[in-house]
């Protein structure tokens, strides 16, 4: 199951992997905090999400920090929305979907460390560990504990051609230190249908500066140099081996 922040987030930082394991069998989910049914970047969630074989869109109900237009109804922005409710939402879902690997956004809220990207990583990294907890919000569902949670990222050695790209746009680019990369899949064999997702958000990628807008506008080599790798953190997750007698480093 990946959690993000907003449709695209999804197709952009995990597109790959998600086709890849849908791919292989295994079952895949997106949950997406921000936007609302309702909301014209809903159908093309939904039209990326076929793309990559991970079902249908599955909402948190916030509105973005930066587009009154996400939430037609007036619902509260993610970023203003109390802690414990954000997470009690998502906890139904992984309890619901029970998924053994969740992905997410990473603590410096990728590269440009836009607020709901932030915001969801904290509410997924608690979201997780209360899933598994029976005391814990006991009216989302049976408890389910994940083995695994990924924060995607990018190392600073691996934003050649993106670091430069986004400052074209007047954007900030935070890349992780090399050494927080775990994990780093090659993603080339599914490029074309992470592709495909990306450009199924479509009034995105009339953008100029957004991240789809600006990938569309690029040689097609600079390109898939660009969405052929998928980095990622894997975080401590549950009880690890320690002397049960006192702390260690």
């Amino acid at each position: 199951m990946a959690v993000f922040a907003h449709p695209d987030d999804e197709s952009l930082l995990a597109g790959g992997v998600l086709a890849q394991h849908a791919d292989a069998g295994a079952r895949t989910a997106v949950v997406t905090a921000t936007w609302t049914a309702g909301s014209h970047r809903i159908p093309e969630l939904a039209d990326a999400l076929g793309v990559l074989g991970a079902g249908i869109p599955r909402l948190l109900g916030y509105a973005d920090a930066r587009n009154p237009a996400s939430a037609p109804g007036g619902a509260v922005r993610l970023v203003d929305a109390p802690l414990d409710e954000a997470v009690g939402r998502l906890v139904a879902h992984i309890r619901q979907f029970q998924p053994d690997i969740v992905v997410g956004h990473d603590a410096l809220g990728q590269l440009t460390g836009h607020p709901d990207h932030r915001r969801a990583h904290q509410i997924t990294l608690l979201a997780v560990e209360a899933a598994g907890l029976p005391h814990l919000y006991p009216d989302a569902g049976e408890p389910w504990q994940p083995a695994a949670v990924y924060a995607a990222t990018h190392a600073k050695s691996g934003v050649r051609l993106l670091g430069p790209l986004l400052q074209s746009a007047g954007k900030t680019v935070l890349a992780a230190p090399d050494a927080y990369v775990t994990t780093t899949v090659d993603v080339s064999p599914w490029a074309a249908l992470k592709w495909a997702a990306i450009l199924a958000h479509r009034s995105e990628v009339a953008r100029e500066r957004s991240l789809p807008g600006l990938l569309a506008r690029l040689p097609e080599t600079e390109r898939a140099e660009i969405i052929r790798a998928e980095s990622f953190t894997r975080l401590s997750l549950g009880p690890a081996p320690c002397d049960p007698h006192r702390l260690i480093a």
